[in-house]
């Protein structure tokens, strides 16, 4: 409930910054679709994020962005390395 010219209660706790969520959705979702773009995204954002967790908080969050980005473009040299040594794709359609 709110007052009379006062805050709404659901807006009391403190924000998280949106740079650290961004990033950490991206480090997930790479991890299963697009490792090779949401990768280098979930860095970038993890890095910016933290550099501005002081002021809007959220550091851990921008931590594990950085290290899901990192694990996702490991992923997609390890699956590229693999695809390698079996002689590339190969896709069957059909019987």
């Amino acid at each position: 409930m709110t007052s009379y010219g006062g805050q709404p209660a659901a807006r009391s706790g403190s924000r998280t910054n949106g740079l650290a969520i961004a990033g950490l959705v991206c480090g997930i979702v790479g991890f299963f679709f697009l490792n090779v773009i949401l990768g280098p995204l979930a860095i970038i954002f993890g890095m910016v994020a933290n550099r501005q967790a002081g002021a809007k908080g959220g550091r851990g969050m921008a931590k594990a962005a950085v290290i899901l980005g990192i694990v996702d473009l490991v992923v997609f040299a390890i699956l590229m390395i693999a695809a390698a040594n079996n002689g590339g794709f190969h896709w069957y359609v059909g019987s």
